[in-house]
């Protein structure tokens, strides 16, 4: 039996996703870091577009370079009226999958201190001085691993969580079809049977958009009922008759009550980002610009000297609290994603409500959002989440 490889390193990245290379980026590009030993572990390739992400931004970000497209104009849509958001700050930008990981890939190929591996991760492990890594092929050793993988995460089940599941198409038109200056953010004027119910329309040029229909229910579509939605409203919402579909995803994202932790019990030497480090914001899915945040705060810590597990500040308690509020209103059905999302757009200002989900908001302000929204499910399920 061959004997398996033990190789010490200074960091370990277990995952290759956007947390894990937005990190690896990172430390790239800070002078005190860039020469540490650096192994990059998963079991496949990054090498297809398989998936895209929003967020917005008030400024330029590490990121802008390989923005495909970004909004100064959002809709809100449901059967009982229309919002236009006119965000005089904030960006609405859009990543393909696939440039963020050749861009990030590309440049960290250029450094002979970091390693990419195939490998299947079996267990991680923290020791007084350092963490372990095992894979089928190897042992690695190591200062820290960042884990995104799935090892450590919380049991999630129909009690617990919704899914926000999606099929997204990019679509190009022959006619002028679109306008690129504006983009859908979410139009409730589908069928709600399954759950909070929306289409994205996000155009990119006047003959090109992603078209995508998203639900946060407890359970799946047959794989044809995503394709029979999309298929309809483009022919009836939209209408556009002929078009060619240049790109498809598919996604699953879970909008969970538990608790995913950003250290795992078993050690100081294991620190939890992205979505295993609980970066997806429960309440809508969104996790690219959680991502961002939390890795330049473990950068920070790192070219400080400081333990890279960023503690979770009062605020941060807060906004996870104000979160899995509004998930449990949802779960519970006292109250549907479209009627708390449309009260939200309806009566608070674009900016605040974006600095409310963004987790930027002050203290007044954030009450001042809690008072447009129904007192009774509300004050229920943040009792109830206190608990």
């Amino acid at each position: 039996m061959p004997q398996q490889e033990q190789i010490k390193y200074d960091y370990i990245i277990a995952g290759s996703g956007c947390a894990g290379l937005s990190l690896l980026y990172r430390i790239l590009n800070e002078p005190t870091l860039k020469t540490k030993t650096i192994l990059v572990l998963d079991s496949v390739k990054k090498n297809s577009n398989d998936r895209t992400w929003c967020y917005w931004e008030t400024e330029k970000g590490l990121f802008d370079s390989i923005v495909t497209h970004e909004w100064k104009t959002l809709e809100f849509l449901t059967p009982e009226f229309t919002q236009r958001l006119n965000l005089e700050h904030y960006s609405y930008k859009m990543i393909k999958g696939i440039d963020f990981y050749n861009h990030v890939l590309s440049f960290a190929k250029t450094f002979k201190n970091v390693t990419f591996k195939l490998e299947t991760i079996q267990n991680i492990q923290s020791e007084n001085n350092h963490a372990t890594v095992k894979t089928k092929n190897g042992t690695y050793t190591s200062d820290y691993v960042f884990n995104s993988t799935s090892l450590f995460n919380p049991t999630i089940n129909t009690k617990n969580a919704l899914l926000q599941h999606f099929e997204g198409w990019v679509i190009k038109t022959n006619k002028p079809t679109f306008n690129a200056k504006v983009g859908t953010l979410m139009d409730f004027r589908l069928n709600q049977d399954h759950g909070a119910t929306f289409m994205y329309v996000l155009p990119t040029s006047a003959h090109e958009a992603l078209i995508e229909y998203t639900l946060f229910s407890e359970k799946l579509l047959d794989k044809a009922e995503y394709k029979s939605a999309l298929e309809q409203y483009i022919n009836d919402v939209l209408n556009i008759a002929e078009y060619d579909i240049l790109h498809k995803e598919f996604g699953v994202i879970p909008m969970s009550l538990a608790k995913f932790s950003r250290r795992p019990k078993s050690g100081e030497r294991i620190i939890n980002i992205g979505t295993a480090g609980g970066f997806t914001k429960a309440s809508s899915g969104y996790t690219f610009q959680f991502i961002q945040k939390n890795t330049k705060s473990i950068t920070h810590n790192l070219i400080t000297g400081k333990h890279p597990y960023p503690e979770m500040t009062f605020r941060e308690k807060m906004f996870q609290w104000y979160d899995r509020t509004v998930l449990e209103v949802m779960i519970s059905k006292r109250m549907t994603g479209k009627e708390i999302f449309s009260i939200m757009f309806k009566n608070i200002p674009a900016e605040n409500l974006l600095k409310f989900l963004g987790n930027e908001s002050r203290l007044v302000d954030d009450i001042k959002i809690m008072n447009k929204l129904p007192k009774t499910p509300f004050l229920i399920a943040g009792m109830k989440r206190l608990l």
